[in-house]
């Protein structure tokens, strides 16, 4: 909104590979030599090759074609998730948007409290992250079991079958 002092930043990394390290940043006329000055000093640089590469692959409109394949395969298993959620913990509750690589979802609260749902997932084997971890302080109501579930690097299928199991340790 204030090209004259907003700068826009982006990397590859969940897009393409977090080992490219590749980023960009598109800084207001008045800022470039001090930004270009102190990313020579400051930094050890990177790659010129992966740089042409990346540009190539920009020029192409192979990166647009990436992302496009990106956003549809995290929506099937963005979807694929809520609907086993759906499934095997009725009355589930998934917060956020739509977007990203994991959810933030809330169980019924006859899967509680979290320390008891935590315990029988570890004895099931089933490893999951509470909400609460993320945290200093409690991260919701007392009994609630609150879980973030990534779901980036896991087809469909694999993730309704961690779901059904991590159901059947809640319950078993």
């Amino acid at each position: 909104l204030d090209p004259e002092r907003v700068a826009y930043t982006g990397s590859v990394s969940k897009s393409l590979a977090p080992g490219l390290r590749l980023g960009w940043l598109l800084v207001p006329e008045s800022w470039t030599e001090e930004v270009v000055e102190r990313k020579r000093t400051m930094d050890l640089g990177h790659p010129a090759l992966d740089q042409a590469l990346f540009a190539r692959f920009l020029e192409r409109g192979d990166y647009d074609r990436q992302l496009r394949r990106c956003q549809r395969a995290y929506r099937d298993r963005r979807d694929a998730l809520v609907a086993a959620l759906d499934a095997h913990f009725p009355g589930s509750e998934v917060s956020g948007i739509a977007a990203g690589l994991h959810v933030i979802a809330t169980l019924p609260r006859r899967y509680g409290p979290e320390e008891r749902f935590l315990a029988r997932m570890a004895e099931a084997g089933v490893a999951v992250r509470a909400l609460s971890a993320y945290a200093h302080t409690p991260a919701g109501p007392a009994g609630e079991v609150r879980l973030v579930l990534g779901y980036a690097h896991v087809p469909p299928a694999r993730i309704a079958e961690g779901v059904r199991l991590m159901a059947q340790a809640a319950t078993g």
